[in-house]
């Protein structure tokens, strides 16, 4: 049956999803990109950016496992670029070049209406302006009875997590602070919205927990 998931998203110690003051230069914020220290060294992170070897273990098994049976994603606008407001030519398409690390379809949030881009490698990326509902709806559709990620950022998981939408999710919390930028459970209680921790193992890099929804 196909499940609304949260995949391979780490947090920092005080529990920030990314780092204050996204930009070009910096797509996850000051600070973000060391949250994926454990996630760059694995071979799967390696072969997405077309280099080989990599550092089995731990890690390595839960980035394959992020991947696997997903027929679809949903993302953030924030997530696909830095670009605020209206579109201003349809020159920017993702952080990812010509062959994103998709390879299905893609389901973007914004206010403001664009045509889907096909990308190489099967990923396509569409722009869905009337809500969450309308997205998660598209991306059950095109995914043919596998699983919908929802790639982040931070505001969209947890819009999704409000109205528990979500079925599992793997937060990976990594061993550093951040001090301010985007906290992913800030205003949410997991408990009355009925979630439990469940798979919960250590490796050098990060602490892997999977959260689940309770019956």
């Amino acid at each position: 049956m196909s499940k609304l998931v949260v995949r391979a998203f780490t947090i920092s110690l005080d529990g920030y999803g990314a780092g204050p003051e996204q930009s070009l230069e910096n797509p996850l914020g000051k600070g973000g990109e060391e949250l994926h220290r454990w996630f760059v060294d694995t071979p799967t992170f390696r072969a997405m950016t077309g280099q080989e070897g990599g550092t089995t273990g731990i890690d390595e098994d839960f980035a394959a496992r992020s991947f696997e049976n997903l027929g679809a994603w949903i993302l953030g606008r924030n997530m696909f670029g830095p670009v605020r407001g209206p579109w201003p030519d349809h020159s920017w398409k993702g952080w990812w070049g010509d062959t994103p690390p998709y390879h299905v379809p893609v389901f973007v949030l914004t206010h403001h209406a664009r045509p889907a881009i096909e990308m190489e490698g099967g990923t396509t990326f569409h722009f869905v302006t009337d809500g969450i509902d309308s997205a998660l709806r598209q991306a059950r559709e095109a995914a043919g009875g596998k699983d919908v990620r929802v790639g982040g950022g931070v505001a969209t998981i947890q819009q999704y997590l409000r109205r528990r939408l979500i079925d599992e999710m793997h937060i990976a919390v990594s061993p550093i602070l951040l001090g301010s930028g985007e906290s992913l459970f800030a205003g949410i209680d997991l408990v009355a919205l009925g979630y439990g921790v469940g798979e919960r193992v250590y490796s050098p890099n990060a602490i892997h927990f999977m959260v689940t929804k309770l019956g």
